[in-house]
């Protein structure tokens, strides 16, 4: 199977393209190797996927029919990213968020300006 249709049907893209365009930057890799998006893989193999701040790894178990439902993606993959990993990630998105409350909306011009002030003054 294509590693493009592979990661869209287990769901770790939304869109084919978007498989297709992260394997053309580079952030696919099948046992440690940069993939395109037209390499075959096989079941056994490590496939590794650049996302945000880390690098989620599975292991490929089958190939499914088509894209599957997200409660049955662990039939086909085990997941063997590292759990620091995971840990970075969720710290990652914690500091993300604590600069701004949830649900207050955009930025104005002048929270912006603010913004920009507090992180280029040295």
């Amino acid at each position: 199977m294509r590693i493009d249709k592979f990661l869209w049907s287990i769901r770790v893209y939304k869109t084919r393209t978007q498989a297709t365009e992260a394997c053309k930057a580079g952030k696919v890799l099948v046992n440690g190797l940069p993939a395109k998006a037209s390499a075959l893989i096989k079941i056994g193999e490590l496939v590794s996927t650049r996302y945000e701040s880390i690098y989620k790894k599975f292991e490929v178990l089958a190939f499914p029919p088509s894209r599957v439902a997200a409660k049955n993606v662990e039939l086909y993959v085990i997941e063997k990213t590292d759990p620091a990993d995971i840990e970075k990630l969720k710290l990652a998105r914690l500091n993300k968020s604590a600069f701004r409350d949830p649900g207050k909306g955009r930025p104005t011009k002048k929270d912006r300006r603010d913004i920009n002030r507090f992180f280029l003054e040295d």
